[in-house]
């Protein structure tokens, strides 16, 4: 089950809306009351007076300042401009990066371009997915390592966590070796986009309920696990 991050781009429209027709409605007041006499306000500033506006035109405009404010491309030239501090805006890696370098966190690049680093001791790797980079995923891997003996009591442990709690999502894997790795991951559909504060909390949400899963497999299990039972 994918979990869509919530959108803050309803509230800052409501508040748009608001200071839109306070704009606009100030205008017309103060155009009257605060204009020396003789003076008369002009569509181009010409002198020549100007009707008052009607309804419809009024929500034309104030939809036209709302469009140009949210940078909906029909209005506003070139490409689309989000302030991702108010408007959420698309995922990509370089804005999980800016968040790594921001937190002060140390990461690497691999070979695909995905980000890591090591978190309490445990690799985690912050990747963004699908076909139009529209998935934000935090996977972590348990830095220990079980013998192929202890695999169901692990894929036990992992059901356990998946059937109590929402993330993160927790699995293993088999290498070549036999060795087993256990693995935990927060996926989230962001397809909308994201504003920072939003991505901050997915990401710390991936780190730190990765990072619970692993200290209940340091609890359960405080023996070094490459022995078999």
């Amino acid at each position: 089950m994918r979990a869509r991050a919530p959108s803050s781009a309803e509230p800052s429209s409501s508040a748009g809306i608001v200071d839109a027709v306070r704009f606009f409605g100030s205008r017309r007041v103060a155009g009257r009351a605060g204009r020396p006499s003789g003076q008369h306000d002009g569509a181009d500033g010409s002198g020549t007076p100007q009707g008052d506006l009607d309804d419809q035109e009024l929500r034309d405009r104030i939809e036209t300042l709302l469009l140009r404010v949210t940078g909906n491309p029909r209005t506003a030239p070139g490409q689309p401009r989000h302030d991702p501090r108010v408007v959420p805006a698309p995922l990509s890696r370089d804005r999980v990066a800016a968040w790594l370098e921001r937190s002060g966190f140390a990461y690497f690049t691999d070979s695909d371009g995905d980000l890591g680093g090591l978190w309490h001791g445990r690799l985690f790797y912050f990747l963004v997915l699908g076909d139009r980079d529209e998935v934000l995923q935090v996977r972590g891997q348990w830095h220990r390592e079980a013998t192929i003996e202890r695999l169901e009591e692990l894929l036990e442990a992992c059901n356990e966590w998946n059937a109590e709690h929402i993330w993160p999502k927790t699995y293993t894997r088999v290498r070549d070796d036999g060795s087993v790795v256990v693995c935990a991951d927060t996926t989230v559909d962001v397809e909308h986009g994201v504003t920072d504060d939003q991505l901050d909390q997915l990401l710390q949400c991936g780190l730190s309920t990765g990072s619970m899963f692993f200290d209940h497999l340091e609890d359960e299990y405080p023996d070094p696990l490459r022995a078999a039972p």
